[in-house]
């Protein structure tokens, strides 16, 4: 079992409850062969903003910061790491890109998860590698491709 530990420093009407950001985490971690813990913390655009800064030198808030633990070697803790959420971006970016608020929190957990498990976007074949993974895992969730655009057929 996934343990998940929620830090709501913010929050708003339309933020998930812990089983469903639960349910996302499992679902996102499924092929992951041991049990994990994971901090969810919800925060505000000035939180998010002065971490973005602090950790990846970027202006402003964004939707989520991803810290994977790094142990000390012989050190044996399940900690997976810390997803920090951004809930009013997140609120935003679901407005203007006209996705299902809940979608976007499904699709942002599972993303960050994959940051903790390794994944990354900074070149084109990693992304699309991430990009892939978490199409599958949303669909598992029933949840539809995040990256197709609202006006594709």
């Amino acid at each position: 079992m996934n343990e998940l530990e929620i830090q709501a420093i913010f929050e708003s009407k339309g933020q998930p409850d812990q089983q469903h950001i639960q349910l996302w985490i499992d679902t996102a971690l499924e092929d992951y062969a041991q049990d994990t813990e994971i901090v969810v913390r919800i925060v505000d655009e000035q939180e998010s903003a002065e971490l973005n800064e602090q950790y990846r030198h970027k202006q402003g808030p964004t939707n989520i910061l991803s810290f994977p633990v790094d142990l000390p070697e012989g050190i044996e803790l399940n900690l997976l790491g810390d997803l920090v959420i951004c809930a009013p971006v997140l609120e935003k970016e679901a407005l203007q890109q006209n996705k299902r608020l809940a979608d976007h929190w499904a699709h942002i957990v599972v993303h960050g998860v994959l940051h903790l498990l390794g994944y990354d976007h900074i070149d084109d074949k990693e992304a699309e590698q991430m990009e892939s993974k978490e199409i599958a895992i949303l669909n598992r969730l029933q949840i539809s491709n995040p990256y197709k655009e609202v006006n594709d057929v």
